[in-house]
């Protein structure tokens, strides 16, 4: 009989983020999929009992909780032991997490202490004639794989993005808490503070509802033989301020600084989407000046409505590899775009 654990933490504000909530569905479908499992809930912060209150109507027979100011923040010691302690508490078999930061670099550890196995970046979980199998993409999203494993305890973490969020119901849950001594040795590392950039200058927002990617065209010369960078930049500056849209970009646009051409200042390899970069998973995406390359494209696998503008109606975009092409200048139409947000439209 498999016990499943899923792993959380609470946010700053005490709720829970939409990728643990996406590994409580996994789990709780999982659960319901597997004769006789039970599911568990973990929850590891300063102060976890609002967020087991969020969630107090999902499936789980028990919620555990690891607290205290030492477990506030991201921290592989301390976290790593209260996942341990919380493990063997639960006798759990199973570990369902949110490959996010924070329990991507924790899990695999704690696997290793406990003479178990790790999965990470695993989009689905299905059970098959009573065995438990894992999907995941390999060769850059290229091919989907999928296995599974006998060794106990296997430790899986959800890609944010692949499934739904659960939507439990709120409640009051019981908590039971659970110790973990904590000595100097795992405080050797401190969070000294945060630093983000403002709001108007953030660019990668994986929860925003439209993906607007860049190619190397903005850069290149245009209808009238010279090159409009500062403009660029400014329209898609624009855009993103006003659509709150999250910014992607083909690998060749992020690769000009290292060819000695003119660069858009705001784009970096984070940007990068595609073969050799993130495969994002927004609800739509709309790809400008990029032409359509196979290795762009590639990174569009998990976009929901795939949109593109380009002059060349010949071009890849045009080929099956979007729902919508425009045919138009990607200046004229952004620049329009901007205009009709400002008087108050959406995207």
């Amino acid at each position: 009989m498999e016990t499943i654990l899923v792993l959380a933490h609470p946010e700053t504000d005490g709720t829970l983020a939409k990728p643990a909530r996406e590994a409580l569905h996994a789990a709780a479908a999982l659960h319901k999929s597997l004769a006789g499992s039970n599911l568990v809930v973990g929850l590891i912060g300063e102060n976890v009992q609002p967020a087991a209150n969020s969630i107090a109507a999902s499936p789980a027979t028990k919620y555990f909780g690891v607290t205290g100011t030492d477990f506030s923040q991201s921290r592989y010691a301390t976290d790593a032991a209260a996942v341990e302690a919380i493990f063997q508490t639960a006798q759990a078999t199973l570990v369902v997490a949110p490959a996010t930061s924070r329990w991507a670099r924790v899990l695999p550890g704690v696997a290793q202490r406990l003479g178990g196995r790790a999965d990470t970046h695993v989009t689905g979980v299905a059970v098959t004639d009573g065995k438990i199998s894992i999907s995941r993409w390999y060769y850059r999203q290229r091919m989907e794989g999928a296995l599974t494993r006998t060794q106990r305890p296997w430790f899986i973490g959800i890609d944010p993005g692949s499934h739904t969020p659960c939507d439990c119901g709120a409640g009051t849950a019981a908590v039971q808490m659970v110790p973990v001594a904590i000595s100097d040795s795992h405080r050797r590392t401190t969070v000294a503070g945060l630093r983000e950039p403002k709001a108007d200058a953030q660019t990668i927002r994986p929860d925003a509802q439209l993906l607007f990617v860049t190619g190397a065209g903005w850069t290149k010369k245009q209808t009238d033989g010279q090159t409009h960078v500062p403009e660029a930049e400014k329209l898609i500056l624009g855009f993103l301020k006003k659509s709150r849209a999250s910014l992607g970009s083909s690998k060749s646009l992020v690769d000009l600084s290292g060819e000695g051409q003119t660069v858009l200042p705001f784009l970096s390899h984070l940007n990068q989407i595609g073969q050799t970069g993130a495969t994002p998973r927004h609800a739509k995406g709309l790809s400008t000046c990029c032409h359509g390359e196979e290795p762009h494209t590639v990174g569009w696998r998990f976009i929901g409505e795939r949109r593109a503008i380009s002059l060349d109606p010949a071009c890849g975009w045009a080929r099956g590899k979007t729902d919508i092409l425009y045919v138009a200048d990607a200046f004229a139409v952004i620049s329009k775009v901007n205009e009709l947000l400002s008087e108050g439209g959406n995207t």
